[in-house]
């Protein structure tokens, strides 16, 4: 049995779903647990920037994965902050009242734009997920190489993104077969251990000339295995 599925860019309208799959993909993580509302305010302004991209695939309309990012960072951060810092700050206001702990973290995430890089040439793959039960597919492989290819096609250089260190080797292994290498290995403020991981596209096989609008693809439902993607 076969299943078909599709590759398109991501729309505002996809945003509900991809956010169900977000709070299915990392429970336990810090932006789950400021909850549906934030990552509303957060994705849809993530699309509505100039810089910001995404893609989706979908099998029989509903999204089974996405992912998203931007072509410049440390502005998409400064405008979030600029046109959307009371919407975002509204969205937090439950989850801090529940954990006045997590205060300190949500001020430090607001201060990234003043710790972003400011390489002009380097996009930033944010978040990327893939529902659980569609893992090992080749969703979440075939969502990079769409968003490597619209980072070329955007005359970037460079694409970061980090993910756990630890206990994380699957996901590990999948960026570095990718061609992704590891930058480098930092601790958060929160203790954190994080791998930070870079291409260049230098050294990468070169994209076709345009980015994938949107690309099919067909699979036997019965070669399934579970790679989890975290970010």
């Amino acid at each position: 049995m076969t299943q078909s599925y599709m590759l398109r860019r991501m729309q505002v309208s996809d945003v509900k779903q991809v956010i169900a799959i977000h709070l299915a993909a990392f429970q336990g993580f810090f932006l789950t647990f400021l909850g549906p509302s934030f990552l509303r305010e957060l994705y849809t302004a993530i699309l509505a920037d100039p810089t910001g991209f995404g893609f989706v695939c979908v099998h029989d309309r509903m999204v089974q994965g996405f992912v998203l990012g931007t072509a410049r960072s440390p502005s998409l951060y400064r405008r979030l902050l600029k046109q959307r810092w009371c919407r975002l700050g509204l969205a937090c206001i439950k989850p801090a009242l529940k954990n006045p702990k997590i205060i300190p973290r949500l001020l430090h995430a607001f201060s990234k734009p003043q710790e972003s890089p400011t390489v002009s040439d380097c996009g930033t793959l944010m978040s990327i997920a893939v529902l659980p039960d569609m893992q090992g597919l080749g969703i979440g492989q075939s969502l990079v190489q769409a968003f490597l290819h619209e980072a070329a096609s955007r005359d970037l250089r460079y694409v970061d993104l980090t993910t756990d260190y630890m206990d994380n080797d699957s996901v590990n292994r999948f960026y570095t077969k990718l061609g992704f290498r590891c930058a480098r290995t930092y601790i958060t403020p929160e203790g954190r251990k994080m791998n930070e991981y870079v291409i260049d596209f230098s050294s990468y096989p070169a994209p076709g000339s345009q980015p994938p609008d949107s690309q099919s693809w067909q699979v036997k439902s019965t070669s399934r295995r579970c790679l989890p993607e975290k970010w």
